[in-house]
């Protein structure tokens, strides 16, 4: 419960927040004192600028690139709270879907290769199902919503280590126009 009503304020205080673009944060490596940003080298610039591809996402004008940059929130070492950096990405998304019932999206659960496939799975579905509370806070409809978890089947990244473990744990957000 405590959760929920995290995200809901840190939704509700998205747009104050992303108005300034905030510094990356960093994730800690485990077993040392070091610290590696998430999307390696390239996360500083798309996080950086991710205030400003939320609210190209609501004007709906992001290009393909920025459209799957903005697509992908990231999470931390085995959590599935929606980290503070991607809550104006979500509450765009979810104004999007809010605004046209057209829409319909797929929320790809997915992990790092470390713990058991079914832990994974289940981890994965935690982290869509968090992506999901969010944008229907934001006013998007069940019926638009659907949730997937593949674990860690299917890595961004392949590699044994926590820049590439720190990309694979991430929820996709894939649009689909509905027929």
């Amino acid at each position: 419960m405590r959760s929920a009503w995290t995200i809901a304020l840190i939704l509700a205080l998205g747009p104050l927040v992303t108005g300034c673009p905030k510094k990356p944060s960093t994730v800690p490596v485990a077993g040392t004192n070091s610290r590696v940003m998430p999307d390696g080298a390239r996360a500083s610039a798309a996080n950086d600028g991710n205030a400003g591809q939320a609210h190209a996402l609501d004007r709906g004008t992001a290009g393909d690139d920025a459209q799957h940059a903005m697509s992908t929130i990231y999470f931390d070492f085995d959590n599935s709270e929606i980290r503070a950096e991607f809550a104006g990405t979500v509450a765009a998304h979810g104004r999007k879907l809010a605004r046209d019932k057209g829409l319909h999206v797929r929320l790809e659960g997915n992990t790092d290769e470390r713990g058991s496939a079914e832990y994974n799975v289940g981890l994965g579905e935690r982290r869509a199902q968090a992506v999901k509370r969010a944008l229907l806070l934001q006013g998007a409809l069940e019926s638009q919503l659907t949730t997937v978890s593949y674990g860690r089947e299917r890595p961004a990244i392949e590699g044994h280590d926590e820049a590439a473990w720190a990309r694979n744990r991430r929820v996709e957000i894939v649009y689909s126009a509905v027929h």
